[in-house]
Formats: C-alpha cells, sequence, structure tokens
C-alpha cells in the first residue's frame, strides 16, 4: 500500500549515527516539518543534527494529498469568536506566508509545483460557507462563494481561495534533503538531561526540536490528552478527467479531490485511529458511482494528529522543558502547517520573535470539550481487559480488518500483524 509519491522519486539515503556527538540543536524527526527545520537552520549558519528513526518521510509526508493552502476547513467563522480578530488574522497570516514561502522555495525545484485555487464546498449549506466568505473578510481577506462545476454532483456553492497550491511532496523533499546533516535509522529512545540516547549513539545538544508527528515525552506537556489521531484514505484513479481546483467538503466526513498529471486523487472515509471505520469504501463507492470507467490505480490511508481547538501546537515544549520545542497537531494541513512551524521554531532557535507564535503556543488554555472526550477514551480503553496492550501507555488495542493492524483508540499508536511499530506515540513494538 504505497501512496502515489512513493512511486515516482528516490529519497536521499543517509547513514545512521554511532557513538557519542554533540549539536548546538537536535531536531527529532524526519517528516516535512523536521527537514524543513533543519533547512533553516542550515541556510542561518546554525550547528544542527536531524535524528529520524526510520527514514526520511517514513510516515505522514508520504501520505499526504499535498495541498499548500490557508484554506483549513470551516475554521475562520470559529476562530472569530474563540480567540478573536487578532489571533485570527495571525493564524490566516502565518499560513498565507507559508503559502508564499512554498511559491519561493519551489521556483527552482522540479517538483511539479502547480498554482491552483482551493475550494471548501458544500452540498445543501450555502449559508456556512457566506458566513465564512463574512468572516475572511473581516480579517482582510477575499474569498467568494461561487458555483462549481468541476464536481460530479450537485453543490450549493463553493468558497473559493486564489492562488493557492499543490505539489509532488517528495521531489521537494528529496531536492532540498539532500545536502542536510541527517542520520536515519536513528532512533531515540529516552533522555537523559540534554543528552539524546539512541541504540547506538549518544547526542548531546543545547537546544532541542520535537517534530516526531507525535510528541514523544509523555512526562511534559500533557500532548497524550490534548491530541488524538485521525486516519483517512485516498485513491488515485487513471480515466476519471482532470479538475483544475483543489476541493474539500465542509462537512464532515465528506470527499476531497485533487488531479495530479493524469490521476485524480479521491480522499474521505475519515475516522479516529482505533474506532470503527469505513476504509477505502466510501471513497471506491464514490469512483464507482461518479466515475464508473475510471480504474484504481494506488490507494494508501494517512494519520493525522488533531488538537483540542483546530490549532496547531508550535512552540516550546512545556514550561518544564527549557530549551525544548514542538511541532505536532497539524489537523490534515501538514503542509502550510509545517512550514509555519519551521519558520516559528527557527526564530525561537535564534531568540528572535516571530510574530505569529503566540496564536500556536503549546501552553494556550485548552479546557475544551475534545479534552474530556480524549480523557474518557483513555480511561475506558486503559479499563478493559485485553491481551493486546499499547506500549505507550498500556490502552487496550483494536483490530483494524481494513489495514490489518493493531490499532490504540487512546492515542493512535498502530502496530503490524507481528507487533511492529508503524505509528507512533508508542516508542517501540508490541511485547506478546
Amino acid at each position: 500500500m504505497n501512496s502515489i509519491w512513493t512511486e515516482s522519486v528516490q529519497l536521499p539515503c543517509f547513514e545512521s549515527l554511532e557513538g557519542k556527538i554533540k549539536t548546538d540543536v537536535l531536531i527529532i524527526g524526519g517528516g516535512i516539518a523536521g527537514i524543513l527545520c533543519a533547512y533553516f537552520l542550515q541556510d542561518q549558519g546554525i550547528d544542527y543534527l536531524l535524528a529520524e528513526g526510520r527514514t526520511i518521510c517514513f510516515g505522514t509526508t508520504r501520505n499526504t494529498t499535498a495541498k499548500i493552502t490557508s484554506q483549513h476547513g470551516l475554521l475562520y467563522e470559529n476562530l472569530l469568536k474563540n480567540v478573536g480578530m487578532e489571533q485570527t488574522k495571525m493564524y490566516l497570516d502565518a499560513n498565507q506566508r507559508a503559502v508564499d514561502k512554498f511559491y519561493e522555495l519551489c521556483r527552482n525545484i522540479d517538483c511539479d509545483f502547480e498554482e491552483k485555487p482551493a475550494f471548501l464546498y458544500s452540498v445543501n449549506n450555502r449559508k456556512k460557507l457566506e458566513n465564512e466568505a463574512e468572516a475572511l473578510g473581516k480579517i482582510g481577506f477575499t474569498a467568494d462563494v461561487v458555483k462549481t462545476g468541476e464536481l460530479p454532483f450537485e453543490t450549493a456553492g463553493a468558497l473559493r481561495f486564489e492562488k493557492q497550491a499543490q505539489f509532488h511532496p517528495l521531489k521537494f523533499i528529496a531536492a532540498i534533503s539532500r545536502n542536510l546533516r541527517i542520520f536515519e535509522h536513528t532512533f531515540v529512545t529516552e533522555f537523559r538531561g540534554k543528552t539524546a540516547i539512541t541504540e547506538k549513539a549518544e547526542i548531546d545538544f543545547q537546544k532541542l526540536i520535537i517534530a516526531s508527528h507525535f510528541p514523544i515525552n509523555n512526562k511534559h506537556g500533557l500532548y497524550f490528552l490534548k491530541m488524538y489521531q485521525d486516519r483517512s484514505y485516498i485513491i488515485a484513479l487513471r480515466n476519471a478527467g482532470k479538475i483544475n481546483g483543489m476541493y474539500l467538503d465542509a462537512a464532515k466526513g465528506g470527499l476531497s479531490f485533487r488531479s495530479y498529471k493524469d490521476y485524480l486523487l479521491l480522499g474521505g472515509g475519515s475516522h479516529r485511529t482505533g474506532k470503527s471505520g469505513s476504509g477505502w469504501n466510501q471513497v471506491r463507492n464514490a469512483s464507482e458511482k461518479y466515475y464508473p470507467f475510471s480504474e484504481e490505480a494506488f490507494c494508501w490511508a494517512a494519520q493525522d494528529c488533531m488538537t483540542l481547538d483546530g490549532l496547531p501546537y508550535i512552540g516550546p515544549y512545556s514550561a518544564n522543558m527549557r530549551d525544548c520545542f514542538v511541532a505536532a497537531g497539524f489537523n490534515k494541513w501538514g503542509m502550510t502547517s509545517s512550514m509555519v512551524a519551521a519558520m516559528i521554531l527557527s526564530d525561537h532557535i535564534m531568540e528572535k520573535e516571530n510574530p505569529y507564535a503566540k496564536v500556536f503556543s503549546p501552553s494556550r488554555s485548552m479546557i475544551k470539550q475534545q479534552l474530556f472526550i480524549n480523557s474518557w477514551e483513555a480511561l475506558a480503553n486503559l479499563m478493559k481487559k485485553s491481551k493486546k496492550r499499547c506500549p505507550h501507555l498500556g490502552c487496550s488495542l483494536k483490530w483494524n480488518s481494513f489495514e490489518h493492524s493493531w490499532d490504540c483508540p487512546c492515542h493512535g499508536s498502530r502496530f503490524d500483524e507481528d507487533g511492529h511499530m508503524l505509528d507512533n506515540p508508542a516508542n517501540g513494538d508490541i511485547k506478546w
């Protein structure tokens, strides 16, 4: 089960780290967030080292739909109500700056970069799109509600963001990572003060960036309560025709669409990791209904960290972890969020003030309804009797019959049939 991106690029390979080494900044995690952090630090002449437990882009980055957009669902109206005008504008401006940075970096990189409009559509509720457009207007951004003609069904309209983009994420990573100081198969298992321990190495550092998808230190920050993980499913279709825009349903559980070369990428089926879901059934049923003459060429699944308020956690890890920073909880918008994280965290490392840091602060208030839902899920699954338990915090594992994996409904760790770890926050395999 490989994504369309893995079939058309050869990523660079890096040595594993052995022995004792020192660095000013240690970055943990070789997805796009960690690699962009390394890229910016190297550009500023900062001494750094990136440690990746497997190979770069092994996880979420290779399974993205690779939309580069500040259009993040029905978000801005709610943000205005919850955090006010200033921080809502900060969030939009930070993500628009991320879009612009991709334009700048991709100008001289062969990564199939294309300018595209992003559309948030609704099948039956034009009013909520108009409310979102009105909220955006209040913070100085123009987004119109328009008719759609590219989708294979009628809609009530779509909210259009101009000058957004899409690309091939692994071609981009292959280009920018080649000369970075990266070590693969260097899995950090514990910290002893300001020393990171791996199977074959010890890394002394002054500052630390944890960009490991799900934060790996449970003792601080309470990220295991402040996030849960969500899975969704994508198929790439031949002979389905092309669409010019990038489309997402405003309703939960809807479909997403974008084209890549001669393929149509059709996504959907979202559900909390460890809970029952339809797997690829929703998108395959949609392809049969709307594109009956198409052929499925690729299928894959994505896993995303979801936060309590829909905003990423980017900044100081916790009050008790001095000089440690985190990038996590991208809520399905990993391309722009990773760029935002790299810009903010590189400024933190250089002790520069970043104008957008406040809205992403991991220490912001988290008394939200989702916090109690996450706490209940963890408690309920800790109490269940089961021989199959997650090595992360001991929750009962659920068998995922679609993907043949053992999934944790508490925090989203996943394991193959033999108990080998697929997705963190677990820090190792199941011990049967």
